[in-house]
């Protein structure tokens, strides 16, 4: 199972997401994902994000996490079993996918 951590600064609040605190989270949840690590941090330095990955469907880097499109990004843990069909009721909709 993934490894999931995440920090939010108030908005009354002077601090900023400290970047070392949140890879060291990250690197100690590594049992939990030994197949790749990522971090993210918003531009205002007030959400970040860490993940360890386990991968078992995408092997590929594609799926690293956080994952990002556009100007959203999310860090997610499980397997959508269904990604097929999904994506194909998707794609009748208009979606395009990468």
């Amino acid at each position: 199972m993934c490894g999931i951590a995440g920090s939010l600064i108030s908005r009354n609040c002077a601090a900023q997401v400290a970047p070392d605190r949140l890879s060291r989270v990250r690197d100690h949840m590594r049992p939990r994902g030994p197949d790749g690590a990522g971090t993210w941090i918003s531009a205002d330095h007030r959400v970040g994000l860490a993940h360890r990955r386990l991968a078992i469907i995408d092997l590929s880097e594609r799926a690293a996490q956080p994952m990002h499109a556009g100007s959203l990004t999310i860090s997610f843990n499980g397997e959508i079993y269904n990604y097929r069909a999904l994506r194909l009721e998707l794609e009748a909709l208009g979606e395009v996918f990468q």
